[in-house]
């Protein structure tokens, strides 16, 4: 089948689409990527998002009007990802559509445990003329789940070594981890989210110097660390807290970035970058020392970093400072695309359940059972 896999991230870089040939399911999926692009967010789309994310600036109206609009984003997407590649778009089987997350809530009360991604599907399926699988996370949240992280299905389908333990490191706007085991079984994989990856740096590039993100690293490879404010960012309870866990904006978000901001006010804008950018490479790195190495040890270790921040050189060096003791690649390097790793994932999660088959992972999400994710939409001409 021809299907194409929509990410947006809480990064707001824009909206990753990947066009892909699939085929079998479980351990017998097969997917050839035949084309990648990513559909940048205007300034001001940004800036809807993040209003709406804010729970004193967001409405019932403000929620239901984004809504429609980034669906007709999600499926610009879908049509240059298909221009690019040349592709007839009644050629395409299926679309993945994981949606904007607005809000993310995990909670041990199934009452209050909830997560809200939108983008409407029904325009993608209208527009596409295709069927369209959505709102993955709900289902895993229903049967007592976190609702993230998802992307481990794909993962160990993709990854698993007999030789290697992996860790795919995912580093978009919150960072994430899966820990496939050498020679692991489904059961023995595990993932959660290390914390903030990129959205407490761009929002301090915003703020400082008007710039959506630090390309490269440049402006924190200027910069020295603040040693008081890096000890007071390591103090943030989330570190602290065993997996499953998932975060979002709600707790690394601008209002968060807004305190930090206010408080050393008066310090360089350089060694704010490399501190903040410090505190992203450091949480991840703990995350490994407290709830990865006591599990896989740290022998024959490969973590596989995707995302925008694979794409920060400063980063990158911070966490190799912090873990000298294992192999540290790009997903490029490892001979497969970082920026369209997680809408290749949706895309595999959309073709198990269109054939009716589980693809969540109770040990990454919590969750009591393995079940079917998203909600299909069918193609509304038959």
């Amino acid at each position: 089948m021809i299907g194409i896999g929509l990410m947006s991230g809480t990064s707001l870089d824009g909206i990753d689409a990947a066009l892909v040939d699939i085929s079998g399911i479980g351990t017998k999926t097969k997917v050839k990527l035949l084309a990648a692009t990513t559909l940048p967010l205007t300034d001001e789309m940004k800036g809807l998002i993040k209003a709406t994310c804010d729970p004193k600036k967001s409405n019932v109206q403000s929620i239901s009007q984004l809504n429609v609009k980034l669906g007709y984003h999600f499926l610009e997407a879908c049509q240059k990802v298909c221009r690019k590649a040349h592709m007839p778009e009644e050629r395409v089987d299926f679309v993945a559509s994981h949606g904007q997350t607005i809000w993310h809530e995990p909670a041990s009360d199934p009452y209050c445990s909830n997560t809200l991604q939108i983008g409407d599907p029904a325009i993608i399926a209208y527009g596409m003329k295709t069927t369209v699988v959505a709102d993955f996370r709900m289902m895993d949240m229903a049967a007592g789940g976190e609702g993230a992280p998802l992307v481990p299905y794909s993962e160990y389908i993709l990854y698993r070594s007999e030789e290697k333990a992996r860790l795919l490191q995912n580093i978009g706007g919150i960072g994430n981890v899966t820990v496939l085991p050498r020679a692991c079984q489904a059961r023995d994989v595990f993932a959660f989210d290390t914390g903030p990856g990129n959205m407490v740096i761009d929002e301090f590039m915003m703020q400082l110097y008007g710039k959506p993100f630090d390309e490269s690293g440049q402006t924190a490879a200027r910069g020295n660390i603040i040693s008081s404010m890096q000890k007071k960012l390591r103090e943030h309870p989330y570190l602290a807290i065993e997996p499953p866990k998932s975060t979002g904006r709600e707790l690394f978000g601008k209002q968060y970035a807004e305190i930090w901001l206010e408080l050393w006010e008066k310090e360089a804008k350089a060694d704010l970058i490399a501190t903040v950018t410090d505190f992203t490479a450091y949480s991840i790195a703990d995350s490994y020392r407290r709830f990865v190495f006591p599990k896989i040890g740290t022998e024959n270790v490969q973590v596989l970093l995707g995302g925008g921040g694979a794409h920060n050189g400063t980063l990158r060096m911070m966490l190799a400072n912090y873990l000298p003791q294992v192999e540290i690649l790009t997903q490029d390097e490892f001979g497969q695309s970082s920026d369209a790793k997680e809408a290749i994932a949706f895309a595999i999660m959309a073709n198990e359940t269109l054939h009716g088959k589980p693809s969540n992972m109770p040990s990454a999400t919590g969750a009591h059972d393995s079940v079917v994710l998203g909600k299909i939409i069918p193609n509304p001409f038959g």
